[in-house]
């Protein structure tokens, strides 16, 4: 590292040295997605074009090491403009495609999309993911409109997605972050976000880009940094989230394994943020909400109720060292009753989750150990879910959801009260809640 700034390839410091300055950067991480990632080009472009024109905006594809010519497509694919009516087309956008150094994975890729932003001084980033397919031009609008010109710092995005998609963000990212953090980002982990490049810059100056929070849970990462280094903090509602879904009882160990993680990372680190919130506050919404086609996700409850089974039996002597005696009774009594009365009721599931952040606080297990156990537990979650919502829409669950959380709110105090605390953040932690509670705009 030279002067603080992070290595890049001899071909983008050229590029940089070529544009000098932009007033937008928008990054695209990749890595083998040369199925999608032109569309994803191409409404990029033509939303920069359509929405800000007259502003120097630049692409960067910061790629994994791809084998399959995404980076190719990338540096390639031609935006239609014909449709826009742009009457100035004298200037066409700006690409840098470059491989990313560091440890594999899409932190990696945003520290250089990061650095890139800093390089250019830009005053407003957006990152979106390369395999999201109902991409369109109005997410520029979206998620760059409220740095631009209405003072926001950092823009979470607002989906609409099937009632089964995105279970571990409903189950455990979205009640935690909002118990923990105060705030009502409902998509926390959404992968594509909005932000200032000062946010950019406050960022790169994180220790973390060597850990497993970098590594796996960039996104979740982001999205608490900014509420806790006090940024403003608003989304945008993008419509759907159409990707590839998948069985919440498929594979899903890992991706639980390293959200999960990541979370229990940022709450020991930012513990005196956390401690004396109560309640939670709604964040502004940005564009207009419609109602969207999402595409079925198909959930196998009979084998996520018989994956918590085994793990009951198998795994008995390893959650009673992590989760609460009363947990664990109310988890027992589950035994052999029948299917369609299999229910893990929300009071029980945040006082898991909170028993697990505990534990993984005190250190009472190996960590790898301790969030493998916890995927039976979180398939067992999910099939109460699947249970309780199958005759409602998707706006219908949303509603228990929103349940699922004031319930991690009110039960918060269980986690605070056994969390070890100095005596000095006891009395910050008191005088806080002594005042009252923030109102609702």
């Amino acid at each position: 590292m030279n002067n603080g700034l992070i290595p890049l390839t001899a071909e983008t410091e050229s590029l940089l040295e070529t544009v000098r300055s932009a007033d937008i950067l928008v990054g695209i991480p990749s890595f083998n997605n040369a199925g999608t990632v032109g569309h994803v080009v191409r409404a990029v472009g033509a939303g920069l074009a359509k929405y800000f024109n007259g502003h120097r905006a630049v692409l960067v594809n910061s790629d994994g090491g791809s084998t399959d010519g995404t980076a190719a497509i990338v540096a390639h694919t031609m935006v239609d403009l014909e449709p826009l009516f742009i009457s100035d087309r004298q200037s066409t956008l700006q690409r840098i495609v470059t491989p990313y150094h560091g440890i594999p994975g899409k932190g990696s890729a945003f520290r250089t999309i990061f650095e890139i932003a800093r390089r250019l001084k830009v005053t407003a980033c957006a990152v979106v993911d390369s395999d999201v397919r109902s991409i369109t031009p109005e997410w520029m609008e979206l998620l760059l409109h409220p740095i631009l010109k209405e003072g926001y710092d950092y823009v979470a995005p607002y989906y609409r997605r099937h009632k089964y998609d995105g279970t571990i963000t409903n189950s455990i990212a979205y009640p935690l972050t909002r118990a923990l953090y105060g705030q009502e980002v409902r998509q926390p982990i959404g992968g594509d976000f909005g932000f200032t490049g000062e946010l950019a810059q406050h960022y790169l100056e994180k220790h973390v880009w060597e850990s497993d929070v970098a590594r796996f849970g960039i996104d979740i990462w982001m999205t608490t940094e900014a509420i806790t280094s006090g940024a403003k903090v608003c989304q945008s509602f993008l419509g759907a989230k159409i990707h590839d879904p998948k069985d919440p009882a498929a594979d899903l160990s890992s991706m639980l394994r390293q959200v999960v993680g990541a979370l229990f990372a940022l709450m020991e680190s930012h513990a005196p943020s956390w401690l004396p919130i109560t309640g939670s506050r709604k964040v502004p919404l940005f564009g207009f909400q419609y109602e969207v086609g999402v595409e079925p996700v198909n959930v196998n409850v009979e084998r996520m109720v018989d994956f918590f089974h085994l793990g009951l039996t198998d795994l008995h002597d390893i959650w009673s060292r992590i989760l609460s005696e009363d947990s664990l009774d109310q988890l027992s009594r589950l035994r052999g009753v029948p299917m369609r009365d299999f229910r893990i009721p929300d009071a029980l599931w945040a006082q898991i989750i909170y028993d697990a952040a505990l534990a993984h606080h005190r250190h009472v297990l190996p960590q790898e150990h301790l969030l493998k156990a916890l995927t039976p537990l979180y398939l067992g979650k999910t099939a109460s879910f699947v249970l309780d919502t199958q005759g409602l829409t998707s706006a219908e669950a949303e509603h228990l959801i929103e349940g699922l959380c004031r319930t991690f709110e009110k039960q918060k105090e269980y986690l605070v009260t056994r969390w070890p605390q100095s005596h000095d953040a006891r009395e910050v932690i008191g005088a806080a809640r002594a005042r009252p509670e923030r109102s609702q705009p």
